[in-house]
């Protein structure tokens, strides 16, 4: 496992140590999840976008072609 030194405002320093007090778990913890949270999303973007680049709106339409056209059920219903 790596190290870093991490420089934060005082103001948000003390908010973490709040949230992490709540939470029960270490000013470490917290920013370590905060940290995977945010990487994760960033990731999705970026699978998300790579995946509308091989997309085809004939493919989608050929594939909608192939539902049912029938009423939803009632607790479908918008």
């Amino acid at each position: 496992m790596s190290s870093i030194s991490l420089r934060l405002p005082e103001s948000l320093h003390k908010r973490v140590r709040e949230l992490a007090k709540k939470e029960g778990i270490s000013i470490n913890q917290l920013i370590n999840s905060a940290l995977v949270e945010k990487v994760s999303a960033l990731m999705t973007v970026e699978y998300l976008q790579e995946r509308t680049k091989r997309g085809s709106l004939s493919r989608f339409e050929r594939a909608l072609s192939k539902v049912k056209d029938i009423e939803p059920r009632g607790q479908d219903r918008i």
